[in-house]
């Protein structure tokens, strides 16, 4: 992995915890999920003149990401209404490397060295033991299950959009019509399911759901971009160093508990970080 690729991806990750910090701090992460979506959507919506269409060869991709991104927004809207970002953050976005690298392997033949096979499952257990370790407790036990399947639904669209955009041929012109259609159907599933509420919630909630649309959007773009540079697995594995920022943006902001043992679990994510920057794939 190229340096610039390597510094483009760290930079998605501190985006990626912001916005979801951003999210979870007040207000109804549903809400805020489908507000941010059509924010996304609007400010994509010009560029569409700008970029050509994807080819027909890449829909498939990006209709299986869009699906994909509909159960995501549910699933974290639950998972953030049970339990602690410190906690659901960490299990959602920890899993869903080696649930990529997995697919990767099935789907795609892209198979890792020793050392990569390595790197990501110590990355993988980093940030499952700064979800699970003690001192800290989830709200709700409840919460573990849709952060579970969120991972798994995490691995899914990224199988997706790495291949849809190198299909493409043209990461950007993906990246646009992904997000001119991404926020709208779970924005049109919540306005179906809580109208009233989305209509009173949009005046207060607006600003800070377009910011954390603005920062998901950014993430996202630059993550894409990578995948065609580098190696899925690799890149979905060295995003989710996110995980370490938002541990420390739920003790701080939300007053959520973190411990020494999450320090030293932080550093065990940044030793399979380095790990990860020396391998290589065959």
């Amino acid at each position: 992995m190229a340096p610039t690729v390597f510094l483009v991806v760290i930079l998605a990750a501190g985006l990626h915890a912001s916005w979801n910090a951003l999210v979870k701090t007040s207000g109804d992460p549903e809400l805020r999920l489908a507000l941010a979506g059509l924010v996304i959507s609007a400010m994509m919506l010009p560029l569409c003149l700008l970029v050509p269409p994807p080819p027909a060869a890449a829909w498939p991709w990006l209709l299986g990401s869009l699906i994909s991104h509909l159960f995501y927004y549910e699933l974290l809207a639950r998972a953030y209404r049970l339990g602690d970002l410190s906690q659901v953050y960490p299990v959602t976005r920890g899993l869903a490397p080696p649930v990529a690298a997995l697919l990767a392997w099935l789907l795609l033949d892209e198979s890792l060295e020793p050392a990569g096979v390595a790197a990501v499952v110590v990355i993988g257990l980093g940030i499952v033991a700064l979800a699970a370790g003690p001192g800290g407790g989830m709200a709700g036990r409840r919460a573990l299950v849709p952060a579970v399947l969120n991972a798994c639904v995490i691995g899914g669209y990224t199988i997706c959009d790495g291949m849809g955009a190198r299909t493409a041929g043209d990461a950007w012109s993906y990246v646009v019509w992904l997000f001119v259609l991404d926020g709208l159907p779970f924005a049109a599933l919540v306005l179906a399911r809580r109208k009233g509420a989305l209509v009173r919630a949009a005046p207060l909630l607006w600003r800070p759901a377009a910011l954390a649309g603005i920062m998901s959007l950014s993430a996202y773009a630059l993550v894409i971009w990578a995948m065609t540079r580098a190696p899925i697995a690799y890149v979905s594995a060295l995003r989710e160093t996110s995980v370490v920022l938002a541990a420390w943006m739920g003790t701080r902001l939300l007053h959520e508990p973190f411990g020494r043992r999450r320090v030293a679990c932080a550093a065990l994510v940044a030793l399979g970080v380095a790990a990860l920057q020396l391998s290589r794939v065959r």
